[in-house]
C-alpha cells in the first residue's frame, strides 16, 4: 500500500513513519526540510498550503494520514488566533481532502483533538458526544471535522477521525515534555497531593491504533477516541516519570484549589487546568469496532520513552 502522512518529521509523523515503513508499505512524507526525513521514506518538502502542488504526489496514494497542523499553544501572541489556526487546521485540510478526491484516495485518516470534545469532564468522553471545543484550536480542528464530513458524503471517500488526548514518548512537546524535564533536574513541584483523573495516550500505543485504521474496513467513516485504556492524576504521572527514569520525583502536596487560585491571578488558567483538572476518554468504542487494545500499559509507556531519550 502506498501512504502519505503529512507532518512526517514532527513528534507522530516520525514515529508513524518508521512503523508504516517497518510493515512493508511506500511511504509518502511531507516534511518541512529533508533534515526531517527517515531513511526509506520518500520526503515532500512542500508546504501544506501548497495544496496544488502537493496534488502531484498523490497519484498511486490509497491513504492519507493528516497529522500536520498548527500546534496549540498555551502562549499565543498573534492578533487573532483563531484565524491562523482555521487557515491551516481547517482551510488547508479540506483543500487537501479535496485534491486526495481527485487524485482517487481511497482513504483519509484525520488526527484532530479530545479538545473538540472539551477541556474536562466529570464523566469519561465518548466519540458520541456532542462536540464542545473551548479553545481556538480545538475549534478549528472541530470546523475541519465537520467539513471533512460534507466532503465524505459529496464523495464517498472514507474518512476516519482519530481525536487523542495528551501523547507521551520520548522527546515529546508540550505539557509532558515540560514536566519530564522538571523531574529529570530535580526541581521540587507542588503537585503532590493532586486527585484529578487524565486519560494519555502513548506514542507507541497510538501509531499502532492509526496503523490499524489505515486498513481495517470497520475503520472507515467513523470517529474514534484514543487512549492507553488507564487514567491517572497528576501527581500518579509525575510519580512513574520519575520511576521510569530512575528518578525521585520530588513532589510537594499543595491543595488543588490553592494552585487553582494562584494560577488564575498569574494569568494561566488554562496551564492550571490542563494539571489539575479531570480529562478522561472512554476508548470502548476504539477496541470493540476495530479489535483493537492499547499494546503498552502506561508503565511500559513510560519505560519504553525514556530508554529511547536516553
Amino acid at each position: 500500500m502506498k501512504v502519505l502522512v503529512t507532518g512526517a518529521g514532527g513528534f507522530i509523523g516520525r514515529a508513524l513513519c518508521k512503523a508504516v515503513l517497518a510493515r512493508g508499505d511506500e511511504v509518502l512524507g511531507l516534511v518541512r526540510s529533508e533534515t526531517s526525513s527517515l531513511p526509506g521514506l520518500q520526503s515532500i518538502n512542500v508546504p501544506l498550503e501548497n495544496t496544488p502542488q502537493l496534488a502531484n504526489f498523490l497519484n498511486g496514494v490509497e491513504c492519507v494520514v493528516h497529522l500536520a497542523g498548527r500546534a496549540h499553544k498555551l502562549a499565543d501572541n498573534v492578533a487573532d488566533p483563531l484565524a491562523e489556526f482555521r487557515a491551516v487546521n481547517c482551510n488547508a485540510t479540506l483543500e487537501l481532502v479535496r485534491q486526495a478526491v481527485a487524485a482517487g484516495v481511497k482513504r483519509f485518516i484525520f488526527i484532530s483533538s479530545i479538545g473538540v470534545n472539551g477541556n474536562n469532564n466529570v464523566r469519561p468522553f465518548t466519540a458520541s458526544d456532542q462536540p464542545n471545543p473551548a479553545e481556538p484550536y480545538a475549534l478549528s480542528k472541530w470546523e475541519a471535522e465537520q467539513g471533512l464530513w460534507q466532503v465524505q458524503e459529496e464523495t464517498g471517500i472514507e474518512l476516519v477521525i482519530i481525536r487523542p488526548p495528551l501523547v507521551y514518548g520520548a522527546h515529546a512537546p508540550g505539557n509532558f515534555g515540560s514536566l519530564s524535564r522538571w523531574v529529570c533536574k530535580g526541581v521540587p513541584l507542588p503537585l503532590g497531593a493532586i486527585h484529578n483523573k487524565r486519560s494519555l495516550v502513548g506514542i507507541d500505543n497510538l501509531v499502532d491504533l492509526i496503523i490499524r485504521c489505515i486498513d481495517h474496513p470497520d475503520a472507515a467513516n467513523q470517529v474514534f477516541l484514543a487512549g492507553d485504556g488507564e487514567d491517572l492524576s497528576t501527581t500518579e504521572l509525575l510519580r512513574g516519570v520519575g520511576r521510569a527514569m530512575g528518578k525521585p520525583a520530588r513532589l510537594i502536596p499543595v491543595p488543588a484549589g490553592l494552585l487553582q487560585f494562584g494560577a488564575t491571578l498569574l494569568g494561566r488558567k488554562a496551564m492550571a487546568q490542563r494539571l489539575l483538572g479531570s480529562l478522561q476518554v472512554d476508548i470502548s468504542k476504539t477496541c470493540e469496532l476495530l479489535d483493537w487494545k492499547p499494546p503498552y500499559t502506561v508503565e511500559e509507556g513510560l519505560r519504553r520513552c525514556f530508554e529511547r531519550s536516553n
